[in-house]
């Protein structure tokens, strides 16, 4: 089978959720026949889930989050100014205020369309925040 979409930082969740009993392949970025760019959840933790950010303060982990975003962005042949789209999830409404700070500063001038979900938790307990982005390739 040809793969038509190239996939980047791919891993398995027996590596990065050690503590649950999952076996499923996945990647940080999928870049859809050259020009589109999806780019997976990004959290308050440094792309290889080393550095772990649970005394972060939500503004810290979305400005993480978008160093991450930024990225692997730039790892596809893209850029923060070709975001079309995010989806933010915050576990309490009370971080909303830091939380778009963090992204407004990386975004500015950027207009992407944007979606805010208040969630009862994410998939650690320590995460206050994740942000999805869809963006392009420049031409």
């Amino acid at each position: 089978m040809t793969e038509v979409h190239q996939r980047y930082r791919k891993f398995n969740t027996k590596e990065t959720y050690p503590n649950q009993k999952l076996d499923n392949d996945l990647c940080q970025l999928v870049k859809a026949r050259g020009t589109l760019v999806f780019v997976r959840g990004q959290v308050g933790q440094d792309l290889d889930g080393f550095e772990s950010m649970e005394n972060a303060t939500p503004y810290e982990q979305a400005d993480r989050a978008m160093q991450n975003v930024q990225q692997l962005l730039e790892e596809a042949g893209s850029d923060l100014s070709q975001i079309c789209r995010i989806q933010v999830y915050i576990t309490d409404r009370a971080y909303r205020d830091d939380v778009y700070q963090a992204i407004g500063k990386w975004l500015k001038g950027v207009y992407p369309v944007s979606t805010g979900l208040i969630v009862n938790g994410l998939a650690r307990p320590e995460w206050v925040m994740e942000i999805e982005a869809t963006a392009v390739i420049p031409d």
